[in-house]
């Protein structure tokens, strides 16, 4: 499953908990996510509920911490120790509370990562380093809870992929722990150039998009709407009430290529092939990762031999044609190779739909293929069949085997019928 941050309204870490919520996330698990930071008892209070924004209805997700009046600004920070008797924790603090958490090592590295951003952020901002910037305690508390709210529940819905839309960005001013600083925060300014980040005019003035919100986003999402098939859209809200609805949504669903649109023919395309001998093998699933993440429609690897009897791989990636430049740039910043090689194509496919069926073990969806309009086969999605059997403890071949016997039901619909014996 993949997931379409539509952000027409900006984005914050509660609004960005809100669409996991609303999505299926449960409440529970965003308590039990927090509990799991092992901070001192009631540092948090959490409260989840519907709420109307406008004429839309959406999930409000409240993390409030004591003594907070609201939720405190991100930009809360000292560019010195704190002085004794108040309270204010660094990179290294915040980092340390979350490698000690149970939680997944996936998450945690994916949460410091977000946080590392955000600190680095601040520190060009202010002219200073990372070790000088220390968080006030509520802000620190804030972001924890928003950060890793946001990571783990990204990780809990097997999001394998997530997009964004181009960020509305409003002026006005914010009140900080040193005075009023100029909207867009200078943060959030520094973390969407850092990467990279579309931006647009917002609906109105004020803070749309915060630096946690901004920090999340940069580390965890693809600037760019994908071609999908929508299955649910979940609302998140903002806290702040403007003249339009404060939420952002996130689309959930199935990526699809040209194919699935509906049309046999897919071309033209582009296939890209570079030879390497001399990389790290760990890192060619991050390097497929990044090009199916920027519009890859497969990546394949290649055992080949090189000169002097040399080992080697030779990685090869089908884009559109379209996208053929911006993969070579990628090709050649990710991977050691110093050349890549080109060729034009074009290929017939299979119409594809998804349907889902269901089975003694839960509802799995099957990846219907067509030719000429007829239905030809029904194939059953692989990770739906590996996350039932997971939940149940049961072997993937009983859910998969179960999921072939209710498409069979799809295809006995769509069979000729038999001529009749004369």
């Amino acid at each position: 499953m993949i997931g379409y941050l539509d952000l027409p309204s900006g984005i914050s870490g509660d609004m960005f908990l809100g669409c996991l919520v609303d999505a299926g996330w449960p409440i529970d698990e965003l308590r039990r996510t927090l509990e799991s930071l092992h901070l001192p008892s009631g540092s948090f209070t959490l409260a989840a509920g519907q709420v109307m924004k406008g004429p839309l209805r959406a999930t409000l997700v409240d993390v409030k911490v004591p003594e907070a009046h609201g939720r405190a600004h991100p930009s809360s920070l000292v560019l010195q120790p704190a002085a004794q008797g108040h309270a204010h924790r660094g990179l290294t603090d915040i980092r340390n509370i979350i490698l000690a958490a149970d939680l997944s090592a996936d998450v945690k590295e994916k949460a410091i990562a977000v946080f590392t951003r955000l600190a680095h952020a601040e520190a060009r901002v202010h002219g200073t380093t990372v070790e000088a910037i220390h968080f006030h305690e509520v802000g620190a508390l804030d972001a924890i809870a928003d950060i890793v709210g946001a990571v783990a529940g990204v990780h809990a819905l097997r999001l394998e992929r997530l997009y964004c839309s181009p960020l509305p960005l409003g002026g006005g001013f914010v009140n900080s722990a040193h005075g009023q600083i100029p909207l867009p925060a200078p943060a959030t300014l520094e973390l969407l150039s850092a990467a990279g980040a579309p931006t647009c005019p917002a609906p109105g003035p004020g803070e749309l998009v915060t630096p946690t919100g901004a920090a999340l986003i940069a580390e965890l999402a693809s600037f760019r709407q994908p071609p999908m098939v929508i299955d649910r859209i979940a609302m998140g809200a903002g806290q702040k009430n403007f003249h339009w609805p404060n939420v952002a949504r996130l689309w959930l669903g199935r990526q699809i290529d040209q194919a699935d649109a509906g049309s046999a023919w897919a071309g033209p395309l582009a296939l890209l092939e570079t030879n390497i001998d001399d990389m790290n093998p760990q890192f060619y699933s991050a390097v497929s990762d990044r090009l199916f993440a920027a519009g890859a429609l497969d990546v394949w690897l290649t055992p080949i031999q090189m000169k002097k009897g040399r080992p080697a791989v030779m990685l090869s990636v089908l884009v559109p044609a379209q996208l053929q430049a911006a993969m070579a740039d990628l090709l050649l910043l990710e991977t050691t190779t110093l050349g890549v090689r080109v060729r034009h194509l074009s290929r017939y496919q299979a119409r594809r739909e998804f349907r889902t069926v269901e089975t003694p073990h839960g509802p799995v969806r099957v990846k219907l293929k067509y030719v000429n309009d007829r239905l030809i086969s029904a194939a059953p999605e692989y990770e739906d069949c590996r996350r039932l059997a997971e939940q149940q403890n049961l072997p993937i071949r009983q859910v998969h085997d179960a999921a072939v016997a209710a498409a069979q039901g799809l295809l006995e619909i769509t069979r000729p019928a038999s001529r009749p014996h004369n």
